[in-house]
């Protein structure tokens, strides 16, 4: 049992100093920043220009659309570099799973775009 602990050990001081170092970027700054702003810190924007409209109004749903689909098939390509890394090692199979991940992620694509998802009139 003591060889379990002592092998999670330096795992228990990475955490501990982790944890130590977040407190401190955290506590330090307000202690050492004065808190006094000015009237431009405190305007609701500081480039220049008041603002012309409510910061809560609706967002079309296409913003938010084109912004899941970026992440969805950025994070996907992003599988193709440790794939490509490795390719020489996994052979034939590994090759033939990607081309059928590729080939889902191409028939996705090609619905967004039928689907008119794509489209930003």
């Amino acid at each position: 049992m003591e060889s379990v602990v002592a092998s999670y050990f330096p795992i228990a001081i990475f955490m501990g100093v982790a944890f130590a170092l977040a407190l401190v970027m955290v506590v330090l700054p307000m202690l050492v920043v004065p808190g006094k702003p000015d009237n431009e810190k405190l305007s609701s924007y500081e480039c220049g220009f008041e603002p012309f409209g409510d910061a809560r109004g609706k967002f079309d749903v296409r913003f938010y659309l084109v912004a899941i689909l970026f992440i969805i098939f950025d994070l996907e390509v992003a599988f193709l570099f440790p794939w490509a890394v490795v390719l020489k090692d996994i052979g034939l199979f590994g090759f033939w799973s990607m081309m059928v991940f590729l080939g889902i992620l191409t028939i996705g694509f090609i619905y967004e775009w039928m689907k008119g998802a794509l489209e930003w009139e």
